[in-house]
């Protein structure tokens, strides 16, 4: 059989796998991004004290990522779970009634377009191929040897929430105290407009709605933390 592909050109399922773990580690940066400067202007309003808002923000960065980290893994692993479980009840059908399972893939490609002749020929070679991965890839939308990794979509949130929380806590820690809250909301809109361009890039819609999302959400977190904050203030001795 001839591989028809060009060197190095990536496969449509190995692609649409990239741009998905590309999103997931754009939406957790940006996660990271504004739930970290919520914190850290919120309690830069209640004290100028810089080493308790350096214990916040690296409390709230380490919380955040690992938060995001096992939330990804158990929904990551419970879809993994109900991949492997249709692929076993697709085996079963498979072998206690190949006939049947055979005409089913043969109508799938005919409601795709296909002639019934042809289809019925497309699905038994298919099947003769490998009848697993013909009619997991056709019925379920699964490829057998390619199943999510709960780890690898953990490890991916833990990290790009982790690099989107350096942004407000770094931006915070550096300026001198009455350029802090500043600072930080600068770095955050930026970080935003770039998250909100990457995303809207990514999803092929409209750039400017997704970055005003953006940062009209990251500026009014930040506001009502900062204000939260001052009704809470407390003096450091």
């Amino acid at each position: 059989m001839i591989d028809m592909t060009h060197p190095g050109e990536a496969h449509h399922e190995d692609l649409s796998e990239r741009l998905n773990w590309l999103r997931a580690g754009v939406l957790g940066a940006n996660d990271g991004i504004v739930s970290t400067a919520g914190l850290v202007v919120g309690v830069a309003g209640a004290t100028t004290d810089r080493t308790t808002i350096f214990a916040a923000g690296v409390a709230g960065l380490v919380a955040g990522a690992l938060s995001m980290a096992g939330g990804e893994y158990v929904s990551v692993s419970t879809q993994r779970d109900t991949e492997r479980a249709a692929l076993r009840l697709e085996a079963r059908e498979l072998r206690e009634m190949p006939e049947e399972e055979e005409r089913e893939l043969a109508d799938i490609y005919q409601d795709k377009g296909l002639s019934p002749e042809l289809a019925t020929r497309v699905a038994r070679e298919l099947t003769e191929q490998d009848a697993l991965r013909a009619h997991a890839e056709a019925e379920l939308q699964i490829d057998p040897d390619n199943l999510t990794s709960p780890w690898h979509a953990a490890w991916a949130s833990l990290v790009s929430f982790a690099v989107g929380a350096l942004i407000p806590l770094v931006a915070i820690l550096v300026p001198p105290t009455g350029w802090r809250v500043w600072a930080c909301a600068v770095a955050v809109l930026v970080g935003l407009v770039l998250t909100g361009w990457i995303s809207a890039r990514l999803g092929s819609s409209r750039v400017w709605r997704a970055v005003r999302r953006n940062v009209v959400v990251g500026s009014l977190t930040m506001v009502v933390t900062y204000y939260v904050g001052l009704l809470f203030g407390v003096t450091v001795g």
